[in-house]
């Protein structure tokens, strides 16, 4: 068994720093736990992601927290398999011997339900803000929480520059904690657009709505658009039906599948081509062959390659992406056009290159032990300095699993904490800069008549016409737990974060798993339509709790002598609030090109 362990680790692209010690653990590990070696390797890749390491190296130090890892992974699936069954943590415990519990009198400062006055401030001042905390009298209280005294704010983690020396962020790399910063307004002759291509869903639609017949319409006409893009490539040949038996090479298009329960291994990749080509029937596919890919369940490929017995399709050649379009969305019609005014939405750019600078964050926007959302008001501070032209909040804005919304501490609903907490923060940093700082929007669900506007999810737009796609859903967490791949002989590493961010854009969707995760609310009646990626976009931010990076992903090769290359930065800002502390955000400078960007990932 310790042989099969060392290869699948091999096969994924991890060396072994301690060799003998690590496989006589792992080998203990799935005998404990009946694991496979290639479902021991899937869980690594799961840990080894979640916890940020930044070497494909197992070392023998990560063994007990790997261990750990295993053990939540055995809870979870127990507490699947009997909902009813508490677990007890090593916190319950305390709670317990303690006499802790949910029946004590505690008094929980701060919460939107202990507000019954709401401060405005005539200026926006976040020094009177960050630390002061509302009591129901309405008086400031000193609470200092664990994230107001932290001594590091806004530190650069990581920071790509491809803009010359002349023409970077002025102090971008420095720290924030000045108080004698000059705010530069944005001139009033610096004028933005934006264009929204999602259309909002119909009156009545329901997410929950799911019927077989359209899972199976979705899927299927994934599978033929797939294979007609190849085609009309001229690069590939008419897709045949790959369970028939056939000593020629024959060319296939269809979707992986796994055989059973579990992860993709080598002995259960399926491939089921679509109802016109073969009646939907799956074959056995086989990839031994092949010195290096990247499959998983859900992903539409076309495969290369011969099946002699008519029970398994040995691939010579496998297709993961279709070739790329670089017209654009011409048959995309906004659902509404938003601009500072007529003037400027008239305006045309043909001469100087698109430049834009953005702030990116994603929720939580605050810590795990308040309501204060913290994190969001020091964010709001550092873009009232930046005078940043967008500025672009993902969810979760209010999460469910937040401690004291579990505990049912908070009487208001999610609506009105969202308006009393976050669109509050938002509307004072607005007020503060002026009608110069973004485009005009709205937000007419919340008859909100300020410069924001709420974006489908997933959601593509255009600002100053740099494309943007977002989606907030984790699909790049739920890739890296059912992705199979292999490397090349040569040794050479290979860069998952970025190979996981180009799944997105070579399957021209926002979430090409299939089935998908558990609790994701995907509804195949409206996924043809809000799922798909029809051209490559500038800019895909894909906020994910594996670790945070800005990568600029190529798609695309040469055809026939002539290249074809479409490049994309994908951005992962991580979370702006991580536990008690604060997390991380994207500032980026854009001009025009990927090779023209400053970029920062900054510690809250």
């Amino acid at each position: 068994m310790e042989e099969k362990i060392k290869a699948e680790f091999l096969k994924s692209g991890f060396t072994l720093e301690d060799e003998e010690e690590i496989l006589k653990k792992c080998r203990a590990f799935c005998l404990n736990y009946s694991l496979e070696p290639s479902d021991l390797v899937s869980s690594w890749e799961v840990y080894y992601l979640n916890r940020q390491l930044d070497e494909s190296v197992v070392k023998d130090a990560d063994m007990y927290g790997f261990l750990g890892h295993l053990q939540d992974e055995q809870v979870e699936a127990v507490v699947k398999r009997e909902p009813g069954l508490h677990m007890y943590s090593f916190k319950d415990v305390d709670m317990i011997l303690n006499d802790e519990g949910e029946d004590s009198n505690e008094v929980v400062l701060g919460t939107p339900s202990d507000k019954s006055e709401i401060l405005h401030l005539d200026e926006y001042n976040s020094a009177q803000k960050t630390n002061g905390n509302i009591c129901s009298s309405g008086r400031i209280s000193k609470l200092v929480t664990p994230f107001g005294k932290r001594s590091n704010k806004f530190v650069v983690k990581l920071k790509i520059d491809n803009l010359p020396t002349t023409e970077t962020m002025n102090g971008m790399h420095h720290h924030e904690n000045l108080e004698d910063d000059i705010i530069k307004r944005i001139q009033p002759n610096k004028s933005y657009s934006l264009v929204v291509h999602r259309s909002w869903l119909e009156p009545g639609c329901r997410f929950i709505y799911d019927r077989i017949e359209d899972r199976f319409n979705a899927l299927e006409n994934r599978i033929r658009n797939h294979a007609a893009a190849l085609v009309a490539s001229g690069l590939y040949e008419e897709p045949v039906d790959p369970s028939v038996a056939s000593q020629k090479s024959i060319f296939a298009v269809g979707m992986i599948c796994c055989d059973g329960e579990g992860h993709l291994n080598d002995k259960s990749i399926l491939l089921q081509s679509s109802v016109e080509h073969s009646g939907g029937q799956r074959v056995r596919l086989e990839l031994n062959k092949l010195s290096h890919f990247s499959v998983f369940p859900g992903q539409v490929v076309g495969i290369k390659g011969h099946n002699p017995s008519g029970h398994c399709l040995i691939a010579s050649e496998l297709v993961d992406s279709v070739p790329l379009s670089f017209a654009a969305d011409t048959n995309l019609r906004p659902a509404k056009k938003q601009a500072l005014d007529e003037e400027i939405q008239a305006t045309k750019f043909p001469s100087s290159p698109t430049e834009i600078t953005l702030i990116i964050a994603a929720g939580p926007f605050t810590t795990t032990e308040n309501l204060l959302f913290e994190p969001l008001k020091e964010l709001l501070t550092y873009a009232t300095r930046k005078c940043t032209q967008l500025l672009i909040l993902l969810g979760p804005f209010i999460d469910s699993e937040h401690p004291q919304i579990k505990k049912g501490t908070v009487d208001l609903s999610f609506d009105e904490v969202f308006r009393l907490e976050v669109l509050r923060m938002v509307q004072d940093y607005l007020g503060y800069m002026g009608s110069n700082a973004q485009p005009a929007f709205d937000l007419d669900p919340l008859d909100i008549k300020h410069q924001i506007t709420s974006l489908t999810n997933p959601g593509i737009f255009e600002a100053d016409e740099v494309k943007i796609g977002c989606c907030t859903v984790d699909i790049l967490k739920h890739l890296s737990g059912e992705e199979l791949s292999r490397h090349s002989v040569d040794g050479t590493p290979s860069d998952r974060l970025s190979r996981l961010a180009s799944h997105i854009l070579s399957q021209r969707s926002f979430y090409p798993l299939y089935p998908p995760a558990e609790g994701v609310p995907l509804d195949f009646s409206l996924a043809p339509e809000a799922l798909n990626i029809s051209s490559v976009p500038d800019l895909l931010i894909l906020p994910s709790d594996i670790k945070y990076f800005v990568k600029v992903v190529s798609l695309g090769g040469t055809s026939e002598g002539e290249e074809q290359m479409k490049k994309c930065v994908c951005i992962n800002p991580g979370r702006l609030a991580k536990g008690e502390g604060g997390g991380t955000f994207v500032e980026l400078k854009y001009q025009g090109s990927p090779d023209k960007m400053n970029a920062s990932i900054i510690g809250i």
